[in-house]
Parts: structure tokens; C-alpha cells; sequence
């Protein structure tokens, strides 16, 4: 049986790295190209091709699940043309000793999709960010309104960027009232965290005259001030930071958990956060549904036809499966289902159809 293991070892890990490597290579390229139009100023080609290679492991962390599912298809697909997944069962190896043969160098792939999730893509997806906007963005108080946006309490930040030892560059704060009017706004060049507070340096402030009792015809007038530096203390500390500058789907469990309860603290929403804890969580359970249903497909429906019928079913059910679980997650926050059950339900899907169409092969 070890000869047979690593047989199909052999054939299932080069399916998977194939479609892997031009997967994820592709997106890389379509990646760079999109990246050139941001080109100028302090962001390079060097710059913007530094930034696409920091998301290279974020990128294959993305596709594992898909080219799990089309690496099984072609790798399995090879044997089954041959006839030898035939020769295999006519020699007296069952269908259920071949699957177990399938699901070894799977495993493999599981350990490294945890690793990676864990312990690489957090790590080089904040540098990828902070080196992006810190290039793009200079000295400027708010170059994309739409990049990072936080709520500290009655203050609403925006953030250029974390880096990565944990000091901000551009940080924008909004400071409002009790009663919702706008009673500050500053700009700081710089923040760096001292364990407990953190330390403002080169700030631009703009105070709005709007408390009682002042003459009717000083309420709304501006008074602007530099300021070198400033305390401020706040409940973000430089990790929950550089969660905030990385999106849900690329953060450890540890992160994802941390601030999810930091929001829950806040009073604000952290479906998004939690989706993204089942989603990671729940990785290996999707690998083994999307495995399984390749198996199921290559002893059934998919055992005659060509290699191009398999990628083109394989691509079809990894991009359903994906399409399903994008939908339900936020679907979850709608209706107010557990994210757990958004997450499960196509994996659930993919079993139940791995497992009845390989009864019916039988």
C-alpha cells in the first residue's frame, strides 16, 4: 500500500500544484497590470511589483480550496483514462482503500493551507498594504476616502497606514460632541504606541466653536492650530490596528477573534469578522467536501470523459461552492442566522453529493 500512496500522492499533489501555480500566477499578472495605473510619484514599477509579490502567498492561500478540487479531478482523471484506478480495484484495492490513498497527500495540503492562513498571509498582507499606501499616499491627510475608516468611541478615524512596527503614518480624526456636531478634526503625520497611550507627532487641527453659551455669532467660526505633538489614549493598540488595514478574509483566527470582540466592545458590527473566523476555521472540513466530490465525480459521472469536460466541471463546482458561501455570509448578517451555519451549509452540500454519488458508483 505505500507504493500505491505515494502513486497517487504523486499524481493528486502535481494536479493540485499545477492548477495552484497558474491560478495563482495568472492572478498575480491581472494583479500587476491593475496595479500599473497606479504608478507615479513615490509608487514605482519596482514598487507596485514589491506590492504584488507580498500578496503572492495571500493569493495561493485563496485558490487551495479551488485547485484542490481541479488537482484531484486531473490528477485522479490521468489514472482513471489509463485504466488504472481499473487495474487498482480489479487487484482487490476497494474504492474505499483508494480514497484513503487520495485523502494522505490532502492532508498535506490542509497543514499547509492552516499554516499559511495563520502564520504567513497576516503578516505579508500588512506589509503589502502599509508599503502600497505609504508609497501612494505621501504626506497627505486622506488620499483614498474609501480605504480605512474606524469608529474609536464618539471619534471616527481614517488611517494612510499601519506599519509594520506597529506606528500609524496619516492618521485623520473626526471628534464629535454628544450631541452629533463635528467639534474637531486633526491630522497627524505620525502615531507611535508606548504600551499604554499614543503619541501624536506633527498635527494639524481644526477647532469648530460650537459649545453653549458662546455669542450666537461666534458658534460655528474655525480656529486652526500646528501642534508638534499630543497624547492621545484610546482603546486601539497597534495590533487591532493593523487587523483594521487587512481585510477579514486575510487575518489569523487569533486576529479575527480579538476584534470581533473589540466591536462587539464598541457597539459595532462584527458579523464580517466572525464570517471569516467559520470560514478559516472550517477550511480543511471545505478541502476534504471539495476532494471528495472530485472522487465522487471521477468514480461516477466523470470516469470516461475528457480532461477538458473535468476542468471545466471542476472550475464550474469550485466557483458554485465559492459563489454560495460569498453570498450566505452576508446573508447571515441580514437575517441574523449564525455565521457557523452560513459557512457550513455548502460544505454540508458537497458532502452529502461526494457520498451519494460514490454509493451510486458502487
Amino acid at each position: 500500500m505505500k507504493i500505491l500512496d505515494l502513486y497517487v500522492a504523486k499524481h493528486v499533489l502535481g494536479g493540485f500544484l499545477i492548477v495552484l501555480l497558474v491560478v495563482a500566477g495568472l492572478d498575480m499578472l491581472f494583479a500587476l497590470v491593475e496595479e500599473l495605473k497606479e504608478v507615479g510619484g513615490n509608487y514605482t514599477f519596482a514598487s507596485a511589483v514589491q506590492y504584488v509579490l507580498l500578496t503572492a502567498p495571500r493569493r495561493l492561500y485563496e485558490f487551495i480550496p479551488l485547485s484542490s478540487l481541479i488537482g484531484c479531478l486531473m490528477g485522479l482523471g490521468i489514472l482513471a483514462s489509463s485504466s488504472e484506478l481499473t487495474v487498482m480495484r480489479a487487484a482487490g484495492i476497494s474504492t474505499l482503500g483508494i480514497i484513503v490513498s487520495v485523502m494522505k497527500p490532502v492532508l498535506l495540503i490542509i497543514v499547509i493551507a492552516l499554516g499559511l492562513g495563520e502564520f504567513v498571509v497576516p503578516h505579508t498582507e500588512q506589509s503589502a498594504q502599509s508599503h502600497r499606501q505609504v508609497m501612494l499616499t505621501g504626506d497627505g491627510a486622506i488620499y483614498d476616502a474609501s480605504r480605512v475608516w474606524h469608529r474609536d468611541e464618539m471619534t471616527f478615524l481614517h488611517i494612510n497606514a499601519v506599519i509594520p512596527d506597529g506606528s500609524v503614518r496619516g492618521l485623520t480624526r473626526y471628534e464629535f460632541n454628544d450631541d452629533l456636531t463635528l467639534a474637531r478634526s486633526s491630522f497627524a503625520e505620525e502615531a507611535r504606541f508606548d504600551g499604554s497611550q499614543w503619541t501624536l507627532t506633527n498635527i494639524e487641527e481644526t477647532r469648530f466653536a460650537v459649545a453653549e453659551g458662546l455669542p450666537e455669532e461666534e458658534i460655528g467660526s474655525l480656529s486652526t492650530a500646528v501642534i508638534d505633538s499630543e497624547v492621545w489614549r484610546s482603546g486601539l493598540t497597534p495590533e487591532l490596528l493593523q487587523v483594521v488595514m487587512v481585510k477579514p478574509t486575510n487575518l489569523s483566527m487569533s486576529g479575527l477573534l480579538a476584534y470581533s470582540a473589540y466591536l462587539d466592545e464598541q457597539g459595532l458590527a462584527s458579523a464580517q469578522y466572525r464570517i471569516a473566523f467559520w470560514t478559516k476555521l472550517l477550511l480543511p472540513l471545505a478541502i476534504f467536501a471539495l476532494v471528495l466530490v472530485a472522487m465522487s465525480f471521477i468514480f461516477g459521472p466523470l470516469r470516461s470523459v475528457t480532461l477538458g469536460q473535468r476542468l471545466i466541471t471542476g472550475i464550474i463546482v469550485g466557483l458554485a461552492f465559492k459563489l454560495t458561501q460569498d453570498i450566505l455570509g452576508p446573508t447571515s448578517a441580514v437575517f441574523g442566522f449564525p455565521p457557523f451555519v452560513a459557512v457550513m451549509i455548502p460544505i454540508a452540500i458537497c458532502i452529502g453529493l461526494g457520498f451519494w454519488l460514490l454509493n451510486r458508483a458502487k
